[in-house]
């Protein structure tokens, strides 16, 4: 049986990705001897629901279900800025840009979300929490490490990188390779238009 690797998101501007691009080479810059995986501004996007592994054998219910889900939605705004990190600046895990949305955002969230359990995926445990993942710090980062990510994580405010209109939900294909994850969209649907 054949399995992708599959998540559904949301697709950013090119102009809020070139925003992220520099944000990326600040971070870079001041932390560039220590062990984080930053990703690339062009492969950051708004995860709604990483499935895992995705049988190709059922992958048309997986579409079938995401369209049906997502029509049910208007369109919506977001805003991206701000910084912070999982589970917080203390203890960096995972380091990230903000986003602002409105209710919208998290209903389509939950849909998917309600959705893809009652196809046998597992649901998440933490509530959802809109972010852009930017770097992962290494297990092998050390104490002195963490603390330097702490501290420039307060010094570099992030502020406003700009406005989107969300207007498609995408199904993803990750194929990860010594030299990164690569995304290859394999589905797209549309959200309502906003009257």
């Amino acid at each position: 049986m054949s399995v992708i690797r599959a998540f559904i998101a949301i697709d950013l501007s090119p102009e809020i990705h070139q925003q992220l691009d520099e944000v990326l080479e600040k971070y870079r810059t001041q932390l560039g001897k220590i062990p984080i995986r930053w990703v690339t501004a062009t492969n950051i996007h708004l995860t709604l629901k990483f499935l895992g592994d995705v049988s190709l054998a059922n992958l048309d219910m997986l579409t079938k279900m995401i369209q049906a889900e997502v029509s049910n939605h208007h369109q919506f705004e977001i805003s991206v800025g701000g910084s912070g990190a999982f589970p917080n600046y203390r203890q960096p895990h995972v380091i990230w840009v903000g986003v602002e949305a409105p209710q919208e955002l998290i209903a389509v969230q939950n849909g998917i979300e309600a959705a893809t359990a009652r196809l046998g995926y597992a649901r998440e445990e933490r509530a959802f929490s809109p972010h852009l993942t930017i770097g992962r710090v290494s297990r092998n980062a050390t104490t002195q490490d963490v603390k330097e990510i702490s501290r420039t994580l307060e010094k570099i405010k992030v502020g406003f990188l700009g406005a989107t209109c969300v207007e498609q939900v995408h199904l993803y294909r990750s194929d990860l390779r010594p030299t990164g994850a690569v995304y290859t969209q394999i589905f797209s649907t549309s959200l309502m238009r906003a009257d």
